[in-house]
């Protein structure tokens, strides 16, 4: 399967992304640290996020599949740059899972981290680190 994405330069160091299939639009900008403004996402944090959202959806479909109640389940992510040269070096992140999850149950949605496509894409230097916790009250 392929899906065509439409990058055009805008100005003022920012990208519209379009997404072929449906129409919907990002724009990116170049982060702070790398002498821009930085008014929204960079196009490595699209990475970071691409990541978080992959893992998660992945998640999703094994909890809806299996019956586990995955409501309230969310990524917090962060990604490190390194120089020379610039790239991604690590993400590290916390994954909240629901209350309420017996051990196979998180066992099984943990599994979906290195099922995720986009984890399975990165260099092997790329460091991943992810932590885990129960959301209270869900």
């Amino acid at each position: 399967m392929t899906v065509k994405i439409t990058a055009k330069y805008v100005g003022g160091q920012q990208v519209e992304l379009e997404h072929g299939p449906s129409g919907s639009r990002i724009l990116t900008d170049l982060p702070v640290d790398n002498g821009g403004k930085g008014g929204t996402f960079s196009p490595t944090d699209l990475f970071a996020s691409s990541l978080a959202s992959c893992i998660l959806t992945i998640m999703a479909m094994v909890a809806e599949r299996d019956g586990i109640k995955f409501e309230g389940a969310a990524i917090e992510i962060e990604k490190e740059m390194q120089d020379n040269p610039r790239r991604i070096s690590k993400f590290t992140g916390t994954i909240t899972l629901p209350a309420g999850l017996d051990e196979k149950q998180r066992e099984k949605l943990l599994a979906c981290v290195k099922a995720c496509p986009v984890g399975r894409s990165l260099h092997p230097d790329i460091a991943v680190e992810f932590k885990t916790k129960a959301e209270e009250g869900i």
